[in-house]
C-alpha cells in the first residue's frame, strides 16, 4: 500500500498531459465536432490543444529535453491524424499536423525562454494573499466538549 502511495505522489503530475491526450483522442474519434463555422478555426484549435499538451509535458521534464517534447507531441499529432482516417466524416490533413507541431514548438519555446510566462503557469493558489491570511488566523480555542 505504501509503495502505491509513493508511486502516486511521484507520478500524479502526469495526469494532466494524459488527460489532454485522452481528450484529443476522444475528440478525433467523433465524426462531428462542435465549433464555430469559421474558416481555418480548426487549425487554431489544433495549435492550441497541442501547445497545451506540449506545455503540460514540458513542465515535467528537464529543460534540455524540450526538443524531445516537441518531437513526441508531433508524433502524437501524426498518429492522431492517422487515427482520424478511420473515423467516418473525418479526413487527414497535413495542415492539421503542421498546426499540431507548430503549437508544440511555440509552447515549448515560450515556456523555456520566458520567465514571466513560466511564472504565470507555475502560480500556486496556496501562495495567494487569501491563503496567507487564512494561515495567519489564530486557531479556534477548544471549548473542552459540548
Amino acid at each position: 500500500m505504501a509503495s502505491r502511495l509513493t508511486w502516486l505522489k511521484t507520478h500524479y503530475r502526469w495526469c494532466y498531459p494524459l488527460a489532454i491526450a485522452a481528450a484529443v483522442v476522444f475528440g478525433s474519434s467523433r465524426s462531428e465536432i462542435a465549433g464555430p463555422a469559421v474558416v481555418g478555426f480548426d487549425k487554431v484549435a489544433h495549435f492550441g490543444a497541442f501547445g497545451l499538451l506540449a506545455t503540460a509535458a514540458y513542465r515535467l521534464v528537464p529543460r534540455r529535453a524540450g526538443i524531445w517534447v516537441v518531437l513526441a507531441v508531433s508524433l502524437f499529432g501524426a498518429s492522431d491524424e492517422w487515427h482520424q482516417s478511420f473515423t467516418a466524416g473525418r479526413s487527414v490533413e497535413l495542415a492539421d499536423w503542421i498546426a499540431d507541431t507548430s503549437g508544440a514548438a511555440v509552447a515549448v519555446l515560450a515556456y523555456g525562454l520566458w520567465q514571466w510566462y513560466r511564472n504565470l503557469l507555475e502560480y500556486k493558489v496556496l501562495y495567494s494573499k487569501r491563503a496567507r491570511r487564512v494561515e495567519k488566523m489564530p486557531p479556534a480555542e477548544s471549548t473542552g466538549g459540548l
